[in-house]
């Protein structure tokens, strides 16, 4: 099957898609714990104004989720993938995870982690440590309430009022005492959200480090694992070295997250030896990260990396900087391979990518064999060239 699609210097070239590949289903739970970060579908017939107001299908939605679990995924809801902060406010984030927590009570095995913040809170409203509290814990009962269980969001309002390092083990004590079953913390670099740079009270990752591992130390009893988005291997492998027992690493590093993942074996305990997954990508890699994980959890890592190799230089150019538009690309995806009957995002986000960046992902997409639906995608993709003035 052919397209043509425009160059660099603007001509266009046939391009002959290679198809896509016939991904097993696992037959077997994994052994890593692999949560898919999901997004939301926006419902483009709402009359409202899209920069300032938001509409979701649920339904469009909701079934996203019901194909990510059937995967073997776990959902990580109301996180930045879902637009949480750019588009998808407190309101609209709460309404998503009591409908999901709803929707997973009929999934035998279900696992759902959702994102506790403190966005409802205006940063100019921020003035003490005890607002920042006062809204975590206003998130915190009611998605306890809805049988949700807590990821716990950097907050940029904690970074706008912390003025140390013992501001966040203040902060995080308070929380994580009062958190009914363990949590999952959450690490977002700044280049996922340039507000929370220098979180954990140093702009020294050393420094941010120890404080982090503070936290988790003190309180080991109530952490299931931490989420590191920082897109450095290096960093994460030298903090999984050093957590306790039985607390986890979640890669959120969407550049390394196959090497992360297989791990190395390595570390005196055996929770050092690999990270687990709570990844944006596997919402767009989901059917080549499914058959991975199998592979891997029947001890064939040559498979796993075969599988996932392919998937990397998709991943990279999705979250090129600036790195927190890779939504876009998410979504894009998702259009292609017809989850979704549209282009539209919330808030507009649809255009933060140009052209020839869709243009390039959708080369990667193929050629990691992830254009499930080959007519569909090449279709749509000669609709969104047609939008752009680029005829065939």
């Amino acid at each position: 099957m052919n397209i043509l699609l425009p160059g660099a210097n603007g001509a266009l070239t046939t391009y002959t898609l290679r198809g896509p590949c016939a991904f097993d289903a696992p037959t077997a739970p994994f052994n890593r714990v692999a949560y898919a970060a999901a997004h939301v579908v926006a419902d483009p017939r709402a009359a409202i104004n899209p920069w300032q107001q938001t509409a979701i299908d649920w339904d469009a939605t909701l079934a996203y989720r019901h194909y990510l679990w059937s995967l073997g995924f776990g959902v990580a809801e109301a996180m930045d993938t879902a637009q949480r902060g750019m588009g998808m406010d407190w309101k609209d984030s709460l309404e998503l995870i009591q409908r999901s927590a709803a929707a997973a009570r009929d999934v035998p095995g279900a696992l759902l982690a959702s994102g506790c913040g403190t966005d409802q809170l205006a940063l100019e409203e921020a003035k003490t440590l005890d607002d920042v509290i006062r809204a975590y814990e206003e998130q915190m009962a009611a998605i306890e309430r809805a049988g949700g269980r807590l990821i716990l969001m950097a907050s940029r309002a904690l970074v706008r009022v912390a003025r140390s390092p013992a501001d966040y083990e203040k902060v995080y004590d308070r929380l994580l005492r009062q958190a009914r079953e363990p949590v999952i913390l959450h690490w977002l670099g700044g280049m996922f959200d340039p507000a929370l740079e220098g979180y954990w009270g140093s702009l020294e990752l050393p420094g941010a480090i120890n404080t982090a591992l503070g936290v988790i130390n003190a309180n080991a009893a109530k952490v299931d694992g931490i989420k590191m988005s920082l897109l450095d291997k290096d960093i994460e492998i030298a903090m999984r070295r050093r957590l306790p027992a039985g607390v986890r690493i979640y890669t959120g590093d969407d550049f390394n997250y196959a090497e992360l993942i297989a791990g190395d074996g390595e570390g005196s305990l055996p929770n050092h030896g690999h990270s687990d997954a709570l990844l944006g990508i596997f919402d767009t890699i989901a059917p080549a990260a499914s058959a991975a994980l199998g592979k891997l959890a029947q001890g064939d890592t040559a498979g796993f990396h075969r599988i996932l190799e392919p998937t990397v230089p998709l991943s990279r150019h999705m979250f090129r900087a600036p790195t927190w538009h890779y939504k876009t690309g998410v979504v894009f995806m998702a259009w292609l391979n017809g989850h979704q009957d549209h282009f539209v995002m919330v808030g507009g986000q649809q255009s933060a990518r140009s052209l020839m960046h869709f243009v390039e992902l959708f080369k990667l997409a193929d050629a990691a064999g992830l254009l499930l639906k080959p007519e569909l995608a090449v279709a749509r993709m000669k609709k969104l060239l047609k939008l752009h003035g680029v005829g065939q």
